[in-house]
């Protein structure tokens, strides 16, 4: 058995990685450590973490795990968002010039793998933030409330135009976030609540189907 080490941008992705994709990985042999919020400062010698925005904080969280644990058998990896990633990640200017946004993530994947320099991390970027996975099948808000079927048929029509929910992501007000808050307030008091709970109700194998990007990441854990 192998052991892995996960780094969440908040807590949403950390309770997600937890509650869903530690004990799947189980099954595979793989080990998850409770997954850990990421660094993104450090003020007079204590680490704050959650957000994921600040490059040179982020890497060195990183690079001071894979220093305290040396064995061969244990993996790193990272849950972090494409949205509003910061302007100093390596190879971002790059990227830039790449139109699909899947060889685009896969480039910063890349960028960001040679940059810490060490085999055992595998980097994981979403495209573009967590709520992307809750449109894999809308019908999960039902657990929000029930009666609110125009909503629910608005998030539908949504996650319809797209081909894989992790496109969902045309700007700042029309993230996948800023969606489902559109359709449903309340989700926003207790997105770290309400994100993995309705995740939980859509299932890990829906999300895979739908989300080829998340899959092709989950597929490598499992690999391990």
């Amino acid at each position: 058995m192998v052991r892995l080490y996960l780094f969440a941008e908040g807590q949403t992705e950390q309770t997600f990685a937890d509650t869903l994709i530690k004990p799947h990985l189980a099954q595979h042999e793989v080990f998850m450590h409770p997954p850990r919020l990421i660094a993104h400062a450090r003020k007079k010698g204590k680490v704050h973490r959650g957000g994921g925005r600040n490059y040179a904080p982020m890497k060195n969280d990183i690079l001071r795990s894979l220093n305290e644990d040396s064995n061969r058998d244990v993996f790193f990896t990272t849950m972090i968002d494409l949205y509003a990633i910061h302007p100093d990640f390596p190879g971002l200017a790059e990227s830039e010039s790449l139109r699909h946004p899947v060889q685009r993530v896969e480039f910063l994947e890349q960028r960001f793998a040679e940059d810490i320099g060490d085999y055992r991390f595998r980097p994981y970027i979403q495209l573009h933030e967590y709520e992307a996975y809750l449109f894999a099948d809308p019908t999960c808000f039902e657990y929000l409330d029930a009666n609110r079927t125009k909503e629910i048929e608005a998030l539908k029509a949504i996650a319809n135009q797209y081909e894989t929910p992790e496109f969902i992501n045309d700007g700042q007000q029309t993230a996948p976030s800023k969606r489902i808050i559109a359709q449903f307030p309340d989700y926003e008091k207790a997105k770290s609540v309400f994100g993995p709970l309705l995740a939980e109700g859509i299932g890990l194998q829906v999300i895979r189907s739908r989300c080829p990007h998340f899959n092709t990441w989950l597929s490598r854990l499992e690999s391990l």
